[in-house]
């Protein structure tokens, strides 16, 4: 077993390692700080989002509040006006309930859809830089590291692999 590949070297581990740390420092540099900073971003977006649901739910509070005074003083009146007024009045209020909860169901749902789209648009942006990044670090590993003998050979065992499975 005199193979040259299979025996350690120190310069070998040395260069192992300086690659490593060059490969670890540039990941650092070029893609996890762009890549953290897009996440950052996007967590605000959805921060944003939240609080403006959050608004949207006070707001909807607040005119169920209004809502719910104005039913009341239209139930002290109908009590003094004809049976008529009374059908009026709780027209007004189930259609006034019907519409305050269809628009916070709208803004929430609206909300949500948004969340979605954009946790989903940078997990796709994340593994889309991600493989490309791979890619790049590997083409650029395996054109350094394989001298055209190494290539042949390992072309060579390859091939072998393949005939000794068919």
């Amino acid at each position: 077993m005199d193979n040259p590949l299979v025996q350690p070297d120190v310069g070998l581990y040395i260069w192992t390692i300086i690659t490593f740390l060059t490969l670890l420092w540039a990941l650092r540099k070029y893609a996890w700080g762009p890549l953290l900073r897009a996440l950052d971003a996007r967590q605000e977006t959805i921060r944003k989002s939240l609080d403006e649901a959050e608004q949207a739910r006070k707001e909807l509070a607040q005119a169920q509040e209004t809502a719910t005074k104005v039913i009341t003083d239209a139930r002290a009146e109908a009590q003094s006006i004809l049976a008529e007024s009374r059908s009026a009045a709780e027209t007004f209020k189930e259609e006034s309930r019907q519409q305050a909860k269809a628009e916070a169901d709208a803004v929430v749902a609206a909300a949500q859809r948004r969340i979605q789209q954009e946790t989903a648009r940078a997990m796709q942006e994340i593994r889309r830089e991600t493989v490309d990044l791979s890619l790049q670090i590997a083409s650029k590993l395996i054109r350094k590291n394989l001298t055209p003998e190494d290539n042949d050979t390992l072309i060579r065992e390859s091939l072998a692999q393949i005939d000794a499975r068919h």
